[in-house]
């Protein structure tokens, strides 16, 4: 399982151009499995357009380190890739501490023993990126750093100062430069990248990272570093439940334009779970299949609301769904569908609260939730991580707390202290979750599917 882990000193030092580049570059001749480092659904989108092979996430909030080794095996063992790369996030360091690890690359990089290439912002540095290296160095010796590559460099002489610098100064290898060019960056809105499944151009961005990688980076070196990676620690911990649903259920989950932030392994952990995931569009779709439970991500719901609003047809269908008791769970933009509208036009209305997005973030933070009331996916008792980034609010102007089925521990949820507004069979929040912090997610989700069969 040979790896690398691209970190660095911080966020927007061009760790997805470089990463997602890399993937493609080294994809032409050889299958690379990608991972990404924390709570995102962008990026992977990307990696997935570079190699063809779906990214996953690694999180030590979500994941024990046993998961984290899990994650990454099953991964390496599905594709059957020769590489792993593993593309960080923010700096090598941050975290959800100013002290420890958890949330971090370097976290991942411990986990995983995985050696760490540090990307760094060379614009105007020289000198100083060589006592920017050593500070990353020695700031914990168990991280395991092979090389440095300078992005942002302003011509061929610049680099070569600066590359002569980190070598000599740090005592380590610089594997290439990027010269600053306007024309590779990703325009961005209000959660980061667009996903790659809305743009044709970004596929032409990517084959442009591909090559501006092939020609300014040491893709040998990299791959020496890899082929020496040392072994992973052999001890391994389930990211799903062993318990299984043994019926056979069918699960709708929509995914285009306006719904696609999915984590890999939930969709898996359902099948696993021997549910036949059902793809389809609220935009495109008249109305939804015939299945026994619907399953939506976040997404960006608010970009498109009139075209989810035109359809009525769909609108109709889920609204029927929800009333007739189906379990249907829904995250963040999921939520804001099923409210009466957003932005002022009408959503499926299974809850009777206007959603609106806001200037200001709402939510960005790991959460933790403890379940008040069963729902499709947890049992009351139960507490369980997730994250939760959104740039909307739900004006729910109820009452009773026992209409959610989340107390939130951590995070702002809907209200502040709740999250999860339940109506019978449908539960929808704000959290995102991934099934290795809820292992039995997808065991209970396929069984209330299979009971109200």
């Amino acid at each position: 399982m040979k790896r690398i882990l691209l970190s660095g000193t911080g966020s927007g030092v061009g760790k997805t151009t470089i990463s997602t580049g890399i993937m493609k570059a080294l994809s032409d001749e050889h299958k690379i499995q990608s991972f990404k480092v924390g709570p995102d659904y962008i990026d992977p989108s990307y990696h997935n357009c570079a190699t063809g092979i779906a990214s996953r996430n690694l999180d030590s909030f979500f994941m024990s380190d046993g998961q984290i080794r899990c994650s990454f095996r099953n991964a390496m063992q599905t594709s059957k890739a020769d590489y792993a790369i593993i593309e960080g996030v923010r700096g090598l360091y941050e975290g959800i501490s100013p002290i420890t690890d958890v949330g971090s690359s370097a976290s991942i990089a411990k986990a995983l023993n995985a050696p760490v290439v540090l990307i760094i912002n060379s614009k105007s540095l020289v000198r100083s990126a060589a006592a920017m290296t050593l500070g990353f160095k020695a700031l914990d010796s168990k991280i395991n750093i092979q090389g440095v590559i300078l992005n942002n460099v302003k011509s061929q002489r610049h680099y070569l100062k600066t590359k002569e610098s980190v070598e000599k100064l740090s005592n380590t290898t610089v594997i290439g430069g990027i010269i600053r060019d306007p024309s590779i960056t990703m325009e961005q809105r209000h959660l980061g990248l667009i996903p790659a499944v809305e743009e044709e151009r970004i596929k032409g961005l990517i084959e442009k990272w591909g090559q501006l990688v092939k020609d300014n980076l040491d893709l040998d070196m990299l791959i020496e570093i890899m082929d020496n990676s040392e072994d992973i620690p052999d001890d391994y911990e389930n990211i799903w439940a062993t318990e299984r649903t043994r019926q056979k259920t069918k699960i709708a989950v929509p995914f285009d334009e306006a719904f696609n932030f999915y984590y890999h392994e939930n969709l898996e952990a359902l099948e696993h779970n021997n549910a036949e995931i059902i793809y389809f569009s609220p935009i495109h779709d008249e109305e939804l299949p015939d299945v026994d439970a619907l399953y939506i991500g976040g997404g960006y719901p608010e970009i498109y609301n009139k075209q989810l609003s035109d359809n009525k047809g769909m609108l109709k269908s889920i609204k029927e769904f929800s009333d007739n008791n189906n379990p249907i769970y829904a995250e963040c933009g999921g939520l804001m569908y099923l409210t009466k509208s957003i932005d002022n036009r009408q959503m499926v209305g299974v809850y009777p609260y206007e959603s609106t997005l806001t200037k200001k973030v709402q939510g960005l933070s790991y959460t933790i939730a403890k379940v008040v009331r069963d729902n499709p996916i947890q049992k009351v008792g139960s507490t369980y991580h997730g994250h939760e980034f959104h740039y909307s609010k739900v004006d729910y102007t109820g009452k009773n707390v026992n209409d959610f089925a989340f107390q939130m521990q951590r995070g702002v949820g809907i209200n502040g202290t709740h999250d999860g507004l339940l109506y019978k069979n449908t539960v929808a929040s704000y959290i995102h979750t991934h099934t290795a912090c809820l292992p039995d997610f997808a065991y209970n989700f396929t069984r209330k599917a299979y009971e109200n069969d």
